[in-house]
Order: structure tokens, then sequence, then C-alpha cells
């Protein structure tokens, strides 16, 4: 059975990147194989950075043992797109290391993401078409390289852009690989039939969440092993690998088909949707980050201290609390695309905005919390230890939001200065 299989690859996936994180976190604090504290990262304590190799090795362990079950024979009738696959990703981890090392300029990066995304590209796995509702739009031979390359290249970033909190682009990968895993399995089972792509898609996935599965034990918080540049780009290839196997080959006529009646419309769009759904969180802190960036007249893989899981903590949620909260987004805007799949398109979208309201109301949580500290400190009289809570004060500004701790300090000390005026 093919699950059976899928299940199988993930798990050595999982074994191996597990053993070699061990391997290499022990290796690196013996070697003091570890950077540096840079001003915009969040953890105080050195930390090795060479997580990435681990899951890289876990990935070609997957991907050999795969080719000895005969449930996956499929996947490897087209051996070009293995090795071109494998080729790009061992490209990228090992510039991916020399980054983490030697801390590389980013146009040399840069250079060695599109060459990984060309070899990727030549070696079969690229966009071919665009699925429509009604009509499949072909793409010409160079049309489809520049796409592809682009793709790549974006994801690759957008999913660097976001590995700046313990276990976030483990867990985010686990999240999304695991939501697009079950939406290739169902377009696979129907009309649109089983294809060396559509299989290549699902092992691609199982083989990352197995991997990101076996090193997140190490780079829960506290974390002691980064996956680096070279675990996070290579989480990115392989995301943008998947996404292209199966976009680019579907009949969007055959899987409104196979989901439900025409009354259901949104299936069309879903080849399209779910790959921005699944990437909400990395692709809209790139966004947001090349804006600023270019505004401020800089360029846009210049690093800074403003990225998503950044103003969650200065907006006062803890590490944990972050993460949580971007898995959150994830897997509502990820899961709520899926239900269109299964169930009436109304009730898909009414859960759809009942999970991102729920989200929004987290994340801005601590905002009301704010409020409440500094109204109470500006209706008390002026005090040293009130006065940093005080909007009014002008170091205010550049102080972060009030944590629920220091929630309950400024009301201990309001509680207190009432004491003594009633005394």
């Amino acid at each position: 059975m093919r699950v059976i299989a899928y299940i199988a690859t993930a798990g050595v996936a999982a074994i191996i990147s597990f053993a070699f994180s061990m391997v290499i976190w022990k290796l690196s604090h013996r070697y003091r194989l570890y950077p540096k504290i840079r001003e915009r990262d969040v953890h105080t304590r050195p930390t090795p950075r060479l997580g990435g190799a681990a899951m890289f090795l876990g990935v070609v362990a997957a991907f050999a043992v795969g080719a000895l079950i005969p449930e996956l024979a499929i996947v490897y009738s087209q051996p070009a797109h293995v090795w071109g696959l494998l080729g790009g990703a061992l490209m990228i981890v090992l510039i991916g290391v020399a980054d983490d090392i030697w801390d590389l300029d980013w146009l040399t990066k840069l250079a060695g993401q599109m060459l990984a995304a060309v070899l990727l590209a030549w070696s079969g796995i690229q966009f071919l078409s665009f699925p429509l509702p009604g009509i499949i739009v072909q793409l010409a031979p160079w049309q489809s390289l520049v796409i592809t390359v682009f793709v790549i290249v974006l994801v690759m970033n957008a999913i660097n852009f976001i590995d700046g909190l313990d276990g976030l682009v483990a867990g985010v990968a686990i999240i999304a690989n695991g939501v697009f895993s079950v939406y290739v399995f169902v377009i696979s089972s129907g009309p649109t039939g089983q294809s060396d792509y559509f299989n290549l898609a699902q092992l691609i996935s199982a083989v990352l969440i197995g991997a990101c599965l076996g090193f997140l034990p190490l780079n829960w918080h506290r974390a002691r092993l980064f996956m680096g540049d070279a675990g996070a780009l290579l989480t990115g290839l392989l995301m943008a690998a998947s996404t292209i196997a199966v976009t680019g080959q579907i009949d969007p006529g055959a899987l409104e088909e196979t989901v439900g009646s025409a009354r259901q419309f949104l299936p069309a769009f879903i080849p399209l949707l779910l790959p921005f759904a699944i990437l909400i969180v990395p692709l809209l802190d790139f966004g947001l980050a090349v804006v600023r960036r270019l505004r401020a007249g800089k360029s846009p893989f210049t690093a800074d201290r403003k990225h998503l899981h950044h103003r969650l903590l200065d907006m006062g949620h803890s590490h944990l609390h972050a993460v949580l909260i971007l898995y959150g987004w994830t897997a509502a805007a990820s899961i709520g695309m899926l239900l269109f799949l299964f169930i009436d398109t109304w009730w898909a979208a009414l859960a759809t905005l009942l999970g991102l309201v729920t989200c929004t109301l987290i994340t801005l949580a601590p905002l009301s919390r704010r409020k409440a500290v500094e109204a109470a400190a500006q209706s008390t009289p002026t005090d040293a230890e009130l006065a940093r809570f005080d909007p009014l004060d002008a170091a205010a500004e550049d102080a972060p939001a009030p944590t629920a701790d220091d929630a309950r300090e400024v009301l201990e000390a309001i509680h207190e200065h009432d004491k003594e005026g009633t005394a």
C-alpha cells in the first residue's frame, strides 16, 4: 500500500536525521563549530548551525530506501527527476554549510541558489503549464525555465527568512507538507490517476516531514542545534519541488470531478491557491522584508531584526508562544484551503475565516494587555517603578510590550499605592 511506503520512507528520514543531528551536535561542541551570536539573533548562547547537513543525510537515506520499495517504483521510473532533486539538494546544502561557517555574501548565495534551481528544472521538475478553470495554459520552454527558477529561489529564501526561532521552520514544514500530502493523495486517487509527478511530490513531502521530525527534538526551545542556512534552504528547495511537480500537471476539470460537483467552483483553483496557503507565513514575511529593505535603500537580502517572529517577541509574546502562533497561522490557512476539497464552499470558507480570526485575536492579545497596563500606569501618581509603562514617557516607544509578569507587577504596585492612599 502506498501510504505505508510513504510512512516507511518518512520514518527512515526521521531516524537518520535524528542520529546525525546528535553526532553533529556533539562534534560541533567538541571542535567549537559554532558562530558568534549576532545582534539580530534571539538566542543568547553559542549554538551550532550545521543541522541542515543531518537533514540532508536523512533525505538521501530515505530516497535510497524508497528505491527498494515496489510501491514507489513509479517515482524511480524517471531517474532524472530523483538525481536532479538530490543533486540540487546537495548543491544547496554545500552552499548553506559554507555560509553557516564563513558567512558568504548574498550574491554568492543567490548565484548558488539559481544554479540549484536550474539543475532541478533541467532534470524535468518544472512548470510545464498552469491549470486554470476550463483551460490549461501551456508554457514555452524559456517561460517554463524562468518561472521554475524564480519560484524555487523565492520559496528557498522565504523559508530561510523565517528561520529565526527554535523549531519554527521545522514545525511549519511539517504542518505545510502534511496538508500538501493529503491534497496530493486525494487528487492522485481520482480520475487524475497515478503519475510519476504526483508520487514524486508525495514522496518528497513525506521525506521532508520525516527529516524535520528527526531534527526537531534538538531544535525545540531551547535549541541545542540549528538547521542553519543549509537546512532552511534545503527545506525550501524540497517544498518548491513537490509543489512544482504537481501544479503543472493537473487538469482542473478532472480535479472538479474528483472532489465534487460543478457548484464547488473553488477546487479548480486549489492547484494555484494551496501552495500560497501552505507558505503564507514565509511568503508574507519575505514580501514585507523586501519592501521594507528596498524602501530603506538597502539590498533585499540585508539582514535585520524586523521579521514577523521578531515583531511577535516585541509585542510581548514569549519565544514558545511566537512559534505556536506562526504554527497556527500556517495550519489555519493550509487546512482551511484543503477543506474546500471535502465540504461545501461556504462551510469551508466559514471554517477558514474562524481559524484566521482566532489566530488574529491570539496574535494581538499582548496589545490589549499593553493598553490596560499603560492606562493603569497613567491613572496612578508618577512613580519610578510605573513610569516605564506610561506611553507618554519619551523612552516608552523603544520599550518592548509588557509581558504577563510586567502586568502583574504594575497592578501590584498600583494596589500598594491605593493602600497607602487609604491608610
